[in-house]
């Protein structure tokens, strides 16, 4: 099993920044993707940046490509989300995800091929 757990969310003014956090613990060895998703009470879940673990390969979806990065500290089994240049219309809560299948990518379609998540973690951005 591997645990998932987010932290660093929190209220930001539209154009703000915000950097989340995702530990990971447990047995996360052979862990190939782990991505970033969020999902506003809803709505579908969207996908929005991946990595690939072993080599650091990272998939972003078109519409945070230039304002959110994603990139892991593997020392510390931690994966990170650097948002920048926030929307009102991105509050939403963020979870990070994991999984062991390899896909030859790391998928951002609907999550289902995740097998890990955590709780979430709520971005609130006003205008």
């Amino acid at each position: 099993q591997v645990q998932l757990a987010e932290s660093g969310g929190g209220s930001v003014q539209a154009g703000g920044s915000l950097r989340l956090s995702c530990a990971a613990s447990g047995y996360t060895y052979r862990t190939y993707c782990m991505a970033w998703f969020r999902q506003v009470p809803g709505k579908e879940r969207e996908g929005l940046a991946a990595i690939w673990r072993p080599g650091g390969s990272t998939y972003l979806t078109g519409s945070v490509k230039g304002r959110f990065t994603i990139s892991q500290d593997t020392a510390k089994s931690t994966l990170y989300l650097q948002m920048s240049n926030l929307k009102p219309e991105e509050t939403a809560l963020y979870y990070c995800a994991a999984t062991r299948d390899w896909f030859g990518r790391c998928p951002l379609d609907s999550g289902d091929e995740y097998t890990f998540w955590g709780q979430g973690t709520q971005v609130t951005v006003s205008s």
